[in-house]
């Protein structure tokens, strides 16, 4: 029996152990609910702002000033970005009369580009960017949708199924100087790449803690100070209002201690993570002349790799690279049920050969050299029998 390779750590990442420790130290605590008023309550409390001012600055945000940059605890990435999508939509209806205007880039994730589905049922005008060969949105295609209705722009950081980072300070500067916002899904660039909010220029910003190796079930959205945002959920004051419900200590804890262990160790990490991902498509390309590396000419994420098989089926490749224990996946996790070619890859032009041929593959913190050679000799392997089979 092979041993396993998880090489999917963009669907979720394995806890670092400095992770698991805060967390059952914040539990062996018995922190009370951090709304309650008594001493319990407060000590409670005080650990979680003092967890959220840290998380801000180590993402570049504003803490001090008249207008500090706000962070709202959320579920997770899904959570925060219908929360900045209708949150910021909400906001604007009430202070602009209609018809609203949202421009979204054709590569979102699914949890933006299913909210823009839902804002266009509500009478939303959405119009979508264009991104080049490479996946990268241009700037010229913004410059002719945006008018003065428009009300929302959003375009992801890090694109979770090719890795192509977006221009995002660009997008936002000219969003901003017709008057409209602009949300960025980072969801896969936190914890991997540096984020600088301040300097994004973004009014909002979402991101999860287990893309990270930090736990599933919390995430936030970063929202700058002087965004005004209506609440999607109601109930409580917690978080001002914006996002009620008991803010879990323990999963608090644990998000701090991951970005901070993820700031300490980010250059090492980054060499790491790109090294590995350069071999393993060096090997892949150089055993299969079938292979090919989506987006290879632009600017990516160091985790993330994107390999189209041409001439191979993805669904039959997925599942003999299942049986082999290499763990991958046909695109975003939050749509891997689904048999639908790539939105991601169809926006960009790709031909039919590599829509229907592509895998991601994407590394952690903890994926070893090793590992990712004897994964290219798997994936070689099944590839290669896939092929003999079906010119039989």
């Amino acid at each position: 029996m092979e041993s396993p390779i998880y090489l999917d750590n963009n669907a979720t990442t394995p806890l670092a152990a400095e992770v698991v420790d805060a967390m059952a130290e914040a539990m062996r605590a018995g922190y009370a609910n951090p709304a309650s008023q008594h001493e319990a309550g407060r000590r409670a409390r005080r650990v979680v702002e003092a967890a959220r001012e840290r998380i801000v600055e180590l993402l570049g945000g504003q803490t001090g000033g008249r207008q500090p940059d706000r962070l709202i605890f959320t579920s997770g990435g899904t959570e925060a970005n219908n929360l900045a999508m209708f949150g910021l939509a909400r906001m604007a209806e009430d202070r602009y009369d209609g018809p609203h205007h949202l421009i979204a880039s054709p590569v979102e994730h699914p949890s933006v580009a299913r909210a823009a589905d839902a804002l266009a049922c509500e009478n939303w005008q959405v119009d979508h960017l264009e991104v080049d060969a490479q996946g990268v949105v241009e700037l010229a295609s913004l410059e002719n949708l945006i008018t003065d209705r428009t009300r929302l722009v959003t375009t992801m950081w890090g694109n979770n199924e090719t890795g192509v980072l977006q221009p995002v300070a660009p997008l936002a500067s000219l969003a901003a100087s017709r008057g409209a916002m602009l949300h960025t899904d980072a969801v896969q660039a936190v914890g991997k790449i540096d984020v600088h909010f301040g300097n994004s220029q973004a009014s909002s910003l979402a991101f999860t803690a287990h893309k990270f190796h930090g736990p599933l079930g919390i995430g936030g959205l970063l929202v700058r100070g002087d965004t005004q945002l209506a609440p999607q959920l109601f109930g409580g004051f917690q978080q001002a209002g914006l996002r009620p419900g008991t803010e879990s200590v323990v999963l608090v804890a644990g998000l701090r201690t991951a970005l901070e262990l993820w700031h300490t160790e980010r250059s090492a990490r980054l060499q790491h993570l790109t090294s590995l991902r350069d071999r393993f498509e060096q090997q892949i390309c150089a055993e299969l002349p079938c292979a090919q590396v989506v987006a290879a000419g632009a600017e990516r994420l160091p985790h993330t790799s994107n390999i189209a098989f041409r001439g191979v089926d993805r669904q039959a490749l997925f599942l003999a690279l299942d049986m082999a224990e290499v763990a991958c996946s046909t695109g975003s996790a939050c749509a891997s049920g689904s048999s639908e070619p790539s939105g991601v890859l169809l926006a960009m032009g790709c031909s039919d050969e590599v829509v229907r041929g592509s895998l991601r593959f994407s590394f952690g913190a903890q994926t070893t050299p090793p590992e990712v050679a004897e994964a290219a000799r798997r994936i070689s392997k099944a590839c290669k029998h896939l092929e003999r089979q079906k010119h039989r």
